[in-house]
This record gives structure tokens, C-alpha cells and sequence, in this order.
């Protein structure tokens, strides 16, 4: 069947939808398309990474942590010690504990936010009809599934390891390595490693649901579905790798 003939009138549960994004994506985005929702995705999208994020706090310990940070930080290599020990009681203080654990909500926010907004013109430009609620939908749902399969690894690496162990830095991004990134020193060569760290094994199911979401949703041939996700991804790559570039820290 032509995919300009999709049934728009199919709605699921979101219990349903949520589970239909694992096993028939195509379903739930034709649910979202009729209905389009995303608050319970996000809070699950929330909740996962925020819970990965304490639990590895508490692992390494919010002491070690910060003070790893510090010493492991290529901006702060040229500090003397003292200098690194005021930062470091600095942010021992309450407040940055709350931080730490709060921050991933806050920046998950921000990235559906901007992530719906650059989907929603991409198809807009490519001719495509939806809206902007819609085109949230099909951001956080095409991000949820690779998100969960993700974490789900890097909790279990985390607790393979031992504390002293861990590359903080690494672990901060996820110690499931399903990218390129391995092959090189990422602390010798940042830049190297964030562009082999984007051919990534769950970043690829993501566009791959994302390209069906944007089909099913906006009503856009496969072509030009892949065109607008790689777009928004190529755009993602370029802002990581200029960021690794300036601060000297591998973004894979």
C-alpha cells in the first residue's frame, strides 16, 4: 500500500503505543499521528536516564566523583592543586549534589524541545503536514526505545566493573561501547573519537524509527523522511564534534 494511504484513524492506548514503538513502530506512529502525545515517553525518557545517573553516583561516590572530575578535566590540567581543591569543596556543597542529580531532567527537556522543532521544519520543508505537538511525538518516541536498550547495557557494565575503575568521563556518555569510538585514545584524540563515536548501533535505531515516524506522521516518502533525520543528525554531529574541539573532551 502506498504510504499516502496509511489509516489516520488508529489510535492506541499510550500503554499500548509505548509498546507498539518496540515491536510495530509503524502502528504507533499512525496512533500518534491521530493522537499525538508524549508526556508519558518523556517522563519514562526522564526517569531511565535520571535513575542511570544516580546509580552511578552512588557506585563511584559523589566525593569521588567530583574530585575524578577535576583531576580527569584537560581545562583544569593546568591548575595548581590548591586552585583544584577550592573547586572541588565548592562543589561538594549541597546544592551542586542536588545539581547533579537534577540536570540530566533539565537537558532532556531541552533537547525534545529543540529536537521537535528542527523535525517539524524538516518536513515542513520536505512538503510534508503535521504539527508541532506531532512532531514531539515522533521525536521522543523514536528516541525512547534505543534510550531504554542503552541504559539497560550501561547499567549492567557499571555494576561489571569496579568503582576505581570506571572512566567517569566515559561513563557519563554510557559504558555500553556500540560505536568506533574504542578504536582510539579518546583523552589523546577528541575529535577522532567523537566522529567514530557517532556510528553508533543505537543511535542507528533511533534514525531508523525516527525516518518511520516522520513517514507515517507527516505523510513523507522514506526518501525524504531519511532526508530531514539525517539532516537533523549531520547537524548533531557537527555541533559534538565542535564542542569536543573547544573543550578538548570526546562527545561518543
Amino acid at each position: 500500500m502506498n504510504q499516502q494511504n496509511h489509516t489516520a484513524n488508529e489510535t492506541m492506548s499510550t500503554a499500548e503505543t509505548l509498546s507498539a514503538i518496540f515491536f510495530e513502530p509503524a502502528r504507533a506512529f499512525d496512533s500518534l499521528r491521530a493522537r499525538p502525545r508524549f508526556l508519558a515517553a518523556t517522563l519514562i525518557f526522564i526517569a531511565v536516564v535520571t535513575l542511570y545517573n544516580m546509580l552511578l553516583i552512588q557506585r563511584i561516590g559523589y566525593e569521588n566523583l567530583v574530585r575524578r572530575n577535576v583531576e580527569e578535566a584537560p581545562r583544569l590540567s593546568n591548575m595548581t592543586p590548591e586552585a583544584k581543591e577550592q573547586i572541588i569543596e565548592q562543589q561538594m556543597k549541597p546544592v551542586f549534589k542536588y545539581l547533579s542529580y537534577a540536570s540530566p531532567a533539565v537537558v532532556i527537556v531541552l533537547f525534545i524541545a529543540i529536537g521537535g522543532a528542527l523535525y517539524l521544519a524538516g518536513a515542513l520543508a520536505m512538503g510534508g503536514k503535521m504539527n508541532y505537538w506531532q512532531a514531539l511525538s515522533v521525536y521522543v518516541y523514536s528516541s525512547l526505545p534505543p534510550v531504554i536498550l542503552k541504559t539497560i547495557a550501561d547499567t549492567v557494565m557499571l555494576f561489571l566493573q569496579a568503582p576505581e575503575e570506571i572512566d567517569i568521563t566515559q561513563a557519563r556518555r554510557g559504558l555500553a561501547r556500540a560505536n568506533l569510538g574504542f578504536l582510539v585514545d579518546a583523552t589523546a584524540h577528541p575529535v577522532l573519537a567523537t566522529l567514530l563515536g557517532v556510528f553508533d548501533l543505537f543511535a542507528f535505531y533511533g534514525l531508523y524509527l525516527a525516518a518511520v515516524g516522520l513517514g507515517r506522521v507527516a505523510r513523507l516518502s522514506a526518501a525524504a523522511a531519511w532526508g530531514v533525520v539525517l539532516v537533523v543528525w549531520l547537524l548533531g554531529v557537527a555541533l559534538r564534534v565542535l564542542f569536543a574541539l573547544l573543550a578538548g573532551t570526546a562527545m561518543a
